[in-house]
């Protein structure tokens, strides 16, 4: 297949999958809609977890559904359907709730999972294209998806339903963490590691504080802000009043400016840029690396309520892995 016909089919299955996208869209906004406010209900009544399962596509999907959904405040997890019929269904509690996944909603494997449900009286929801199938019919609660036009040419391949499928778990998992007014604060305590944890520390965990911030006050010497600059080596220097606000700060690239004037009879006041940017120690450190990128500086004075509390480098952020 050469290039050109390679992207023409691909153009065609993205355009297919958001013609299914579009129908999901348009069916949220009339029964459906009303499905997925009660499965929240539902979710947010249980003292457990949801327990999400299926098998083949369906069953990867829903591993994908459990993730989001615990990554984002809804305990949840896994559980495969034909291992829930080989000891399994011994790890679905009765607090809890199941949200099966079947694009027919004829799954063999699902019957057990079923009949574990109706027994102990465990809420059940369906996601599947048919609410009068075996899964639909039984369902406390189901998901019925419009049964659009697979990708796949021999109409075989689950592409469109799987990505219907997904995009549903989605909207299941951002309405439940609205519901729960889950914050950025919360969604760093489950993703502690890597680039999206490191953008999700503060401020404050990161700045340095106390006589590591580079300060001289109002009316000093240009000798001693120079002095303070090469001490602590943030290159810059803030300058503070007599009530310990700051009024303006002092860089290398200032120094550098002005090396042809008389530098010795200088205050620090005469070069400093007044109203300098700055931060608060509240603030996310993806945020300040975005602020430090916008205006093309390598450090912000942290502040609170105008006073110094610390100074953050880039080279504090590029440590952790925000980029």
């Amino acid at each position: 297949m050469n290039k050109s016909s390679a992207s023409v089919t691909a153009l065609r299955t993205i355009r297919t999958e958001i013609t299914g996208l579009e129908a999901l869209a348009k069916a949220i906004e009339a029964d459906l809609g009303r499905a997925l406010e009660k499965a929240v209900e539902s979710i947010q009544a249980i003292k457990g977890r949801v327990i999400v399962t299926g098998v083949g596509k369906s069953g990867h999907i829903g591993a994908k559904i459990a993730a989001t959904l615990a990554s984002t405040g809804t305990p949840a997890f896994f559980v495969h359907a034909a291992e829930a019929n080989h000891g399994d269904l011994g790890m679905i509690a009765r607090d809890d709730v199941i949200l099966a996944l079947s694009w027919s909603g004829e799954t063999s494997e699902l019957q057990g999972v079923i009949a574990y449900a109706k027994r102990f009286s465990i809420p059940l929801l369906a996601m599947t294209c048919n609410e009068k199938s075996a899964l639909g019919k039984v369902a406390d609660i189901c998901f019925s998806l419009p049964k659009e036009k697979e990708a796949c040419p021999n109409g075989l391949a689950p592409t469109t339903s799987s990505t219907m499928q997904m995009a549903m778990g989605d909207a299941l998992a951002v309405a439940l963490l609205e519901e729960r007014g889950f914050s950025a604060s919360d969604f760093s305590v489950f993703h502690p590691g890597g680039s999206l944890g490191a953008g999700l520390v503060h401020v404050s965990d990161l700045m340095h504080d106390g006589d590591a911030v580079p300060l001289v006050p109002q009316n000093s010497s240009l000798r001693d802000a120079i002095d303070e600059l090469s001490r602590k080596r943030f290159g810059c220097v803030g300058v503070v009043n007599s009530d310990n606000e700051l009024v303006g700060i002092f860089t290398d690239g200032d120094l550098a400016r002005n090396l042809d004037k008389n530098l010795p009879d200088l205050l620090v006041d005469e070069l400093m840029t007044r109203e300098p940017k700055t931060i608060a120690p509240d603030i996310l450190a993806s945020a300040a690396m975005a602020e430090m990128n916008n205006f093309n500086i390598t450090a912000l004075i942290v502040t609170e309520d105008n006073k110094p509390v610390g100074i953050l480098h880039m080279h504090d952020l590029l440590r952790i892995g925000v980029a």
